[in-house]
């Protein structure tokens, strides 16, 4: 996966709670093995009107003009609940996104998007709060810097605000390098190696 320092992007609010990762993708669109083909059928049910995917729904926030090229989805609480398919992160990276912030996340989907290099971000309810106010008509745009854990921007008046965030120091040094489990494991293969030649043959 690729490395994860700074990213700066637009903000698409999507200002529903608990959404869970059947409304991210949907269950007919997981007959495929492979992390590509699912961005398109990203939030599927409410970005389009119809089954085929033909004709996009224009309340729907990413059918907005003003939201193309989004890279930042901002979200309420329990974000990515239900089951722990990871099609659900694939999704969202495929699409575009690089970020999602949200109060909280369901542990197995926070797990899966650190997998892929996909950074969530919690963040306190105010500020989530605060970001929500101004995403819908201000344009916002935010500054990610990963290994500060800052997020800003520029409020109306020039001034820089910023929020905090953090991460396991394994979740950090995996984005960070870009290096997800099974890329961290087989960086310890000799380790590995040499602990299986001193094991017992019968082991």
């Amino acid at each position: 996966m690729e490395k994860f320092t700074t990213h700066s992007g637009l903000v698409a609010p999507l200002d529903i709670a608990n959404v869970d990762t059947d409304q991210i993708i949907p269950k007919q669109f997981l007959q495929k093995t492979e992390r590509i083909g699912f961005g398109k059928h990203l939030f599927h049910d409410s970005r389009y009107l119809d089954h085929s995917g033909n004709e996009p729904n224009p309340d729907f926030i990413l059918n907005k003009a003003a939201y193309q090229g989004a890279s930042i989805l901002l979200a309420r609480e329990n974000f990515g609940c239900g089951s722990s398919r990871e099609h659900a992160p694939w999704a969202l990276e495929e699409y575009g996104f690089k970020v999602i912030i949200a109060p909280s996340f369901a542990d197995i989907f926070y797990g899966n998007c650190i997998n892929i290099g996909l950074l969530p971000i919690k963040l306190r309810e105010a500020e989530i709060e605060q970001l929500f106010q101004l995403a819908p008509d201000a344009q916002l745009n935010l500054e990610v810097d990963l290994p500060n854990s800052k997020v800003s921007f520029t409020n109306d008046a020039g001034k820089q605000v910023e929020f905090n965030f953090s991460l396991s120091k394994f979740q950090q040094y995996s984005l960070e390098n870009g290096i997800d489990s099974v890329g961290w494991t087989l960086g310890k293969l000799d380790k590995i190696k040499a602990f299986e030649a001193k094991m017992p043959v019968w082991q």
